[in-house]
């Protein structure tokens, strides 16, 4: 199996490099498919409350034989979740759901700035790292102002920011905002969610000389600058290759050629800023 790098976060504790995702993977397809990736050698399993997922996550934990201790599990708030003590609830269901007594990530899923409620939550979440139930605390989808806001109103620092990267949306300028307040992040859609990145002409020749995927290639790139990565598939082929990545590297000229392929207009999911839905 492969020797996934573990990157350490700023509360100490360290995460798997590369996990394994379950976005849109229905409820009754997803135990099998983590069951294949931690047959395959992933130890990070990411879902969230809004993938209507988790309970089918925790039978294929339950069910895995390998000790909870092994695995870094990872789940996100429901956005119409939020406020203080709803968030002390609702964690409480996700471990019923998927037969846990604690989350080693729980991040808040978008911040829904309209409703301003995500530094209450944020207090929420610091209370319940410090009562155990959860090992680090995060977030996904907030910019920049809004992680001054929460590190401001409580003093603590979110150990993750799950956020969209890929090559044509490498978000250069918010990465070197969370180098600065050493917040790792963790890429989502990294294979470009439909983007046609994996078509590329320029992926396409890095990962010929290198003979892999284009996928492969991608998932290098993060990989080799410090980025955390959760590609998912429910193809057992797929699952299999996105974790045969460390027996190669990119060259200089590969990154220097992969980072030419950034776009202003790249993004493909919902605008942070501008997405409100509670759901």
């Amino acid at each position: 199996m492969a020797d996934i790098p573990a990157i350490t976060l700023n509360d100490g504790k360290t995460i798997p490099q590369l996990g394994f995702g379950v976005w849109q993977v229905p409820n009754g397809a997803v135990t099998e498919a983590v069951q294949t990736a931690i047959k395959a050698g992933y130890r990070s399993i990411d879902t969230a409350q809004g993938y209507g997922n988790e309970a089918g996550v925790g039978k294929a934990i339950a069910e895995s034989g390998v000790p909870r201790e092994e695995l870094f599990i990872t789940s996100k708030l429901r956005t119409r979740d939020q406020g203080y003590d709803s968030t002390l609830k609702s964690l409480m269901g996700t471990l019923d759901r998927m037969g846990l007594d604690y989350l080693d990530l729980f991040l808040i899923h978008w911040p829904v700035p309209a409703h301003d409620r995500y530094s209450d939550t944020w207090k929420a979440f610091v209370q319940l790292q410090r009562d155990g139930r959860i090992r680090s605390i995060g977030v996904s989808n907030f910019l920049p102002e809004y992680l001054d806001r929460i590190i401001g109103d409580t003093g603590v620092t979110p150990a993750i920011n799950q956020i969209e990267v890929h090559p044509e949306f490498q978000q250069l300028d918010v990465r070197a905002f969370h180098d600065q307040h050493d917040i790792a992040i963790e890429s989502y859609s990294p294979l470009g969610s439909g983007s046609g990145i994996l078509d590329n002409a320029v992926i396409g020749g890095i990962a010929k000389k290198h003979g892999k995927s284009p996928a492969q290639a991608i998932l290098r790139w993060h990989l080799q600058q410090g980025l955390i990565v959760i590609p998912k598939s429910v193809h057992a082929e797929r699952i299999k290759a996105n974790i045969d990545v460390f027996d190669f590297e990119l060259d200089e000229d590969d990154m220097a050629a992969i980072g030419k392929l950034d776009r202003p207009d790249g993004k493909t999911g919902d605008d942070p800023a501008t997405n409100n839905s509670l759901w």
